[in-house]
């Protein structure tokens, strides 16, 4: 049995890492132990994989807490019942997000487009595939996905499994088919010995490597932000306004909650949000109305919004219509996550706007006028110092991403 992890976040203690009797254990996503690959260094050997094989801790299915800031999302936790989490499944899914031989000439992989580096997006307009095609929208962000069943801008696959499957068949992203991927990876000797084991009775097959992928994509989550941090300290600040005005008398009256506002006042200490991003917070929530659509634990609706981009163009992308075909959702596109935004430019499905200062004049000028156009969409006429709060504000929501070992393939 695992030892215990306790820790004290946020005013709440909670734990993981405790073995269950039933063979079940309870893990903290952003745990770099779920993500760092198989244990050793150089190629990843055979004997490496059979001797992790071998282990049956890494094979109990995984009951997950989400970090603090995160976790009140829990209740949006999405795993499908016939795909649960196992230490082995997340680790064959990492080995096939970051193998180009997914690919028809193999050089793209799921990282092409999805990459570490960028926030497991890419910091170009359009996602490249093989023999640098380019593709139409950017590449959308592959963290926090387990908040979220509809996949893509577009949301025309049902789960994160229906998405890993699409890229590895599309013509000017990897180029592949599904029986060929298959075909050519069952003959790594390191792949087989996975699949065997971890889907038995069913081995490799373009639903299985799915299911890997998506376990994978499943624990990549963002740890708490400043703002993170700041907002119970703010929440209880406003609870206990005038006790706080005599801290003395407040710690005769109420010991516990005395010694709550330090613990929080000094986490927030320790991952500073600066005043503009504390303005930007009340405008967030306030005078720009962003939770109208960028709403929950998440910063996100999961929603479909036409929000005006591209809609002048002579033939514009009608994104969700092109699944529904309900005239409403022309141009309609899906709500991104705004955790970790300052770092997955550029921006919108089209890639058009770079920096997130030209996203808020964006909205704040209330988009581009067309038939479908959000009722949520509306001019804001924000003065400059709001617009540099709000973007603080954004800045100030970004928290780690769990580190991932991307090397150590099967050979």
């Amino acid at each position: 049995m695992k030892q215990a992890m306790w820790v004290f976040a946020f005013g709440v203690l909670t734990v993981w890492g405790q073995a269950q009797e039933t063979g079940r254990e309870t893990v903290l996503l952003g745990s770099p132990d779920l993500t760092s690959g198989i244990p050793g260094s150089g190629d990843l050997t055979n004997d490496q994989i059979k001797k992790w094989l071998a282990d049956p801790a890494n094979f109990r299915e995984l009951d997950v807490t989400l970090p603090p800031g995160l976790a009140l999302g829990a209740n949006n936790i999405s795993i499908p019942k016939d795909n649960p989490l196992t230490r082995a499944k997340i680790e064959l899914g990492r080995q096939l997000f970051f193998d180009t031989r997914l690919s028809a000439d193999n050089t793209v992989s799921c990282a092409s487009c999805h990459h570490p580096e960028d926030a497991y997006g890419r910091n170009t307009t359009f996602g490249e595939g093989i023999r640098g095609q380019i593709g139409g929208r950017n590449s959308p962000i592959a963290y926090n996905r387990i908040l979220s069943t509809l996949q893509f801008w577009d949301g025309r696959a049902g789960s994160l499994e229906d998405q890993a499957k699409g890229p590895i068949a599309n013509p000017i992203e990897m180029g592949n088919t599904h029986e060929a991927m298959v075909k050519s990876l069952t003959g790594i000797e390191g792949y087989k010995l996975q699949f065997d084991k971890v889907f038995p009775g069913k081995g490799f097959s373009i639903d299985t490597a799915a299911k890997a992928i998506a376990s994978f994509e499943r624990v990549l989550v963002t740890g708490p932000s400043a703002a993170d941090y700041y907002e119970p300290l703010m929440n209880f600040q406003k609870t206990f306004r005038d006790d706080l005005k005599d801290l003395a008398s407040f710690k005769k009256e109420d010991l516990d909650s005395y010694n709550q506002y330090w613990q929080l006042k000094r986490a927030s200490d320790a991952h500073p949000i600066s005043a503009s991003a504390i303005r930007g917070r009340e405008l967030f929530f306030g005078k720009a109305n962003c939770t109208a659509c960028h709403a929950g634990a998440n910063f996100t609706d999961e929603k479909f919004h036409n929000i005006g981009i591209g809609m002048d163009k002579p033939k514009p992308d009608l994104g969700r219509y092109e699944v529904t075909k309900v005239d409403k959702d022309q141009g309609a596109f899906k709500t991104p996550t705004i955790r970790n935004v300052s770092s997955t430019g550029p921006y919108m499905h089209d890639g058009s706007q770079k920096t997130l200062e030209e996203v808020v004049d964006w909205y704040d000028k209330g988009g581009h006028p067309n038939p479908t156009l959000s009722d949520k969409i509306k001019k804001l006429n924000l003065t400059a110092q709001e617009k540099e709060d709000l973007v603080a504000y954004m800045k100030a929501l970004h928290g780690d991403l769990p580190r991932v070992r991307s090397d150590r393939l099967p050979k």
